[in-house]
């Protein structure tokens, strides 16, 4: 596969292995976690529901097969780069064909490049699903840094910085002299970026979220009202935000030890902001995606770097990409999922920030698009590909 590019000296094959001892330590801390009280009306309304966090614990300790999802990973290319003082890593997988067009997918807080497994194949081989090789693409999914695989950065980066840092892997590393990104969550923050900072080399950005605002705000009725309605919708959603956006580390003296605390945080996003009712959160994720998403975070020891994101990004100045109304020029597409917890606003409004040339409203699917609605994220990418070609 290396061949097949000007890999840099000091670029290295990586696999991901968990000691033994480290794996009964976790699962000892699991098995004897101190049960405390839930509100008899809780349900979801409080944050994890408690049975069902015992549940998953119960299949955690005693069913969950961690070495089967770590061969899982491993079937992938891996690989670690130094950019910018940071030991990167990132799956690498080549493009059928003699032209795939390079690719970058980028994923988001809670989530990993464990989002992306069902999606890299069928990416850069669509003849193996019955698809076009045309279609196929070089896929790079690099974990973000101070996520998962990847180093921390030496102090918070925001999405804006992590851009740059991809920008080089993309170029000066893998030397691609122009790609596609993609990205859901902070993937998509990262995309903006990469479409504002690093065009032409970033020749085109593929979202399916809307993080970034702009300084003049909403300036039609029907963009009054989705402000309106997305101000309320979010209360519910600040705590996490905001602990995360101003004391990390605090947060992280709980976390860093306690593995069903770290499951808990991360699974009521997976629950909340998914297209499931309420409760029904295998709906969409197993219990093995999402012990392998939250076991990726605890065995990298990742949770604490992870959240500096969110510090980041309030240090970057925020969501609004320029103070002076200037929009990402590259062409833009837009996969709108309707139970995105950062609900889209009207099409007038996002493209006062990006040139959108290409807008799909999906019958279905909420924020972890990659893992809910894979065939509709894959079919969407591709869709606004061929206009790049």
């Amino acid at each position: 596969m290396s061949d097949r590019i000007n890999f840099q000296e000091n670029v290295q094959p990586f696999q991901f292995y968990v000691a033994d001892d480290v794996l009964e330590a976790i699962t000892e801390r699991v098995a004897t976690y101190p049960w405390h009280e839930m509100p008899n009306d809780g349900g979801w309304d409080y944050g994890t529901n408690m049975d069902y966090l015992k549940e998953l614990c119960a299949y955690w300790v005693n069913e969950f097969d961690w070495r089967a999802q770590e061969k899982r990973l491993n079937s992938f290319s891996h690989f670690i780069a130094p950019i910018d003082d940071i030991r990167m890593h990132f799956i690498y997988e080549q493009g059928s064909g003699d032209a795939p067009m390079p690719l970058m997918i980028s994923h988001g807080w809670p989530g990993s490049v464990a989002e992306f497994f069902n999606l890299i194949e069928p990416l850069a081989h669509p003849e193996r699903f019955g698809g076009d090789p045309r279609d196929s693409f070089t896929v790079i999914a690099p974990s973000l840094p101070g996520f998962g695989f990847s180093g921390r950065p030496p102090r918070p980066y925001g999405p804006r910085k992590m851009a740059a840092v991809i920008n080089k892997l993309m170029t000066k590393t893998l030397g691609f002299q122009n790609y596609l990104a993609q990205g859901g969550d902070w993937g998509g923050a990262v995309c903006s970026w990469l479409g504002f900072d690093h065009a032409p080399a970033c020749m085109a950005i593929h979202i399916n979220i809307i993080t970034m605002r702009h300084p003049d705000g909403p300036q039609t009725p029907e963009e009054e009202a989705w402000e309106a309605k997305f101000d309320q919708d979010q209360i519910m959603q600040d705590g996490y935000r905001t602990q995360q956006a101003t004391r990390p580390q605090t947060l992280s003296y709980a976390m860093m030890d306690s593995p069903v605390g770290i499951a808990a945080w991360i699974v009521e996003k997976f629950h909340d902001w998914s297209d499931v009712e309420v409760g029904k959160i295998e709906a969409a994720h197993s219990k093995d995606e999402l012990l392998t998403n939250i076991m990726i975070y605890i065995t990298t020891r990742t949770f604490n770097t992870a959240s500096w994101i969110y510090y980041g990004r309030r240090e970057e100045g925020g969501r609004v990409i320029s103070a002076e109304g200037k929009r990402v020029e590259v062409p833009t597409g837009c996969a709108v999922f309707p139970a995105e917890m950062l609900n889209w606003p009207p099409r007038s409004y996002v493209e006062r920030i990006y040139n959108v040339k290409h807008w799909t409203e999906m019958p279905r699917g909420g924020h972890f698009a990659a893992m809910e609605e894979p065939e509709l994220l894959l079919k969407d990418i591709r869709t606004f590909a061929r206009t790049l070609r």
